[in-house]
Formats: structure tokens, C-alpha cells, sequence
């Protein structure tokens, strides 16, 4: 097939390349600052040239938006407002004008559109929508618009020949240098691994190989559309994420943060605690029910598969400069 991703040079955008490009799919990347062969330019905002690798292609997976990984400012929050909005606007665009439209739209969403909640689990069917959870911060409501406007750009789109589906993703752990899985791993093998608040938030989370063989499956059904949960059934509490996380690493011992001290990690790290602290427990509802398999789907041996991926790759000279990150990087946490 033909795809392309807009906004793919981030960890997400990475694995999906990879692996598609494997797979034997010509794959075609949208970056503000193309740097390799298969990448063109755009610059997420308006339609241009490069909405003519968009006709004639048979699949789009708009992953482009601003990192999440950054202090939730003002400024911030609607950077990652506008980058979501004004690209999808400009996918969607390109898709309408289109003599060949892709037949299916795949476009990121995120876990985060769901409530902090630790009582049942939300699957797309009777899953919360965030934004009026009493006692947290005011905030973390801006996180849940910033998803809703994400997917109503989608929904509003004008291309009735092309099939659209909203993957509301969880963190996705690959063993990839940057991602999220490595700051966790990283701070468990400094013995920084432990319950964070309590550890009673819910961690939702998908292996990088089912998150790429979810994609493939959604785009080759073609009766489902709209909203899916790319997300693992097997959700569990911090504490217990990062226990079994310690566990196959060989750590005995991870110590405990409050949330103050959270805080000032976040801080330090340019981060937010809503990441850390915001019980997201989401399941695949629509995935299971359309039969699909996940060869991941508990945490324990999932971070085992990561872990041996870590230790079997090859360790990184020290002799020059860390490489700049990437202007549009794919966010890794949801």
C-alpha cells in the first residue's frame, strides 16, 4: 500500500515506519524539517505540494501535533491546541480535494479525552469524557478539550469517500531511545522506580508491535469507523506498573515520591505531573470485539519483551554530540 504519515518523524511515527516500511508498504513521511529519503515537507497548517502524495494513496495516518512531554503552560497548552487542530484541518482538506482519496483516515487521538477515574474501567462505548472530575487540577479539563476538538476536526471533515477512524492511544512503550518506555525504565534502574501519590492512578499502555498490528488491522476492516481505543486490556495501578517494571529489570527497591515531590521531578524534567498522576484506565472495547488479538495484553510480559530489546541492542558511543529533537515530534504519552 501507499501511506502516509504526517507529523511521523516522532517515536509513535517511527515505529509505524519501520515496521510498515518492512512490511514492503511505500511509506511516505510529512515533516516540517525533512532530513531523509520518504520525507517531504509541509508545514502542518495549510494545504500545499505535498497534499499531492495525499491523492492517489491509499492510507493516511495523521499523527502530527505538539509533544505532550513539556510543562502544561498557557502557552503551551495552546500550542498543542493549534498543532492538533490546524493539522488535521489541512489533512482533512487535502483528503477533500483529492481526485484518488485514501480510502481510510487514521487520525491520533489520545487516551487522555477520558475521566481521571479509578472505579471502572473506559471502554468507547461507556467510557467518561474528562472535564468535570471534581478535585483536580482545573488544567488537566484543557488536556481533554484539546482531544475533543482533536477528533471533532476528524469528524467535520468533508470526505465522504474516505473511511475515518479516531485512535484514542495510550502510551505507547517501545524500547527506542526518547520514549516514554526509556524515561520509566531509566528511572527504575536508578532505584527511582516506585509508587507515585499512592500508586493507585490507573497506567493504560500498548506494546509498540500490537500498536503497529492495531493500525494494520483498522486500516484493513472496513466497517469500522469513528472512535477506537488503542490501548492494552490490561490497565493497572501505578505501583504495580512499575513493580513488575523494576522486577524484570532486577531492582529490588524503588522509592516512593509524593506528589510534591513529583512535582519538582516534573519540573526538573520540563514535564507535567497529569502524565504521572491522572488515572487512566482504558480498555480496547471495539478492538476486542471485532477480534483482535493482542499478543501483549499484560503488562509483565510485555515489559519483559522491552527489556530484552533494551539489553540486546547495541550500547551508543559516547564520542559525539546528542542528535537535535525533531521540530514535530509524535507525542509519546497520551
Amino acid at each position: 500500500m501507499k501511506i502516509v504519515i504526517p507529523g511521523g518523524t516522532g517515536q509513535v511515527g517511527t515505529v509505524l515506519n519501520r515496521a510498515l516500511s518492512a512490511a514492503g508498504h511505500e511509506v511516505t513521511v510529512l515533516s516540517r524539517q525533512p532530513a531523509r529519503p520518504g520525507e517531504v515537507p509541509w508545514d502542518g497548517r495549510t494545504v500545499g505540494p505535498w497534499a499531492e502524495v495525499i491523492d492517489g494513496s491509499d492510507v493516511v495516518i495523521n499523527l502530527a501535533g505538539r509533544s505532550v512531554s513539556c510543562r502544561y503552560t498557557a502557552t503551551h497548552l495552546q500550542a498543542m491546541m493549534d498543532s492538533r487542530v490546524r493539522s488535521t484541518r489541512a489533512v482533512g482538506e487535502a483528503i477533500a480535494a483529492a481526485a484518488h482519496p485514501p480510502r481510510v483516515w487514521l487520525q491520533m487521538s489520545t487516551a487522555t479525552i477520558y475521566a481521571h477515574r479509578f472505579d471502572a474501567p473506559n471502554d468507547e462505548q461507556t467510557g467518561v469524557i474528562g472535564g468535570a472530575e471534581p478535585g483536580v487540577p482545573g488544567y488537566w479539563a484543557y488536556s481533554v478539550d484539546i482531544a475533543k476538538a482533536w477528533e471533532r476536526e476528524q469528524a467535520t471533515a468533508d470526505t465522504p469517500h474516505t473511511r475515518k477512524v479516531a485512535l484514542r492511544s495510550a502510551m505507547v512503550m517501545s524500547p527506542d531511545r526518547g520514549g516514554v518506555f526509556d524515561v520509566l525504565l531509566r528511572l527504575a534502574r536508578l532505584g527511582l522506580g516506585g509508587p507515585v501519590a499512592g500508586g493507585a492512578q490507573y497506567v493504560s499502555w500498548i506494546h509498540d508491535h500490537d500498536f503497529v498490528r492495531a493500525v494494520q488491522f483498522l486500516a484493513a476492516r472496513d466497517d469500522i469507523a469513528g472512535p477506537v481505543n488503542l490501548a492494552a486490556p490490561g490497565p493497572l495501578p501505578h505501583r504495580m506498573f512499575m513493580h513488575a517494571l523494576r522486577t524484570v529489570w532486577g531492582v529490588p527497591v524503588g522509592l516512593p515520591a509524593t506528589k510534591g515531590m513529583a512535582e519538582l521531578g516534573a519540573f526538573a524534567l520540563r514535564s507535567d505531573t497529569e502524565l504521572l498522576l491522572k488515572s487512566r484506565r482504558v480498555i480496547p472495547g471495539r478492538l476486542l470485539e471485532a477480534g483482535f488479538d493482542f499478543r501483549y495484553p499484560q503488562w509483565p510480559a510485555a515489559a519483559g519483551d522491552l527489556v530484552g530489546r533494551v539489553r540486546s541492542r547495541p550500547r551508543r558511543r559516547r564520542s559525539g554530540p546528542a542528535s537535535p529533537s525533531r521540530a514535530d515530534r509524535t507525542p509519546a504519552m497520551s
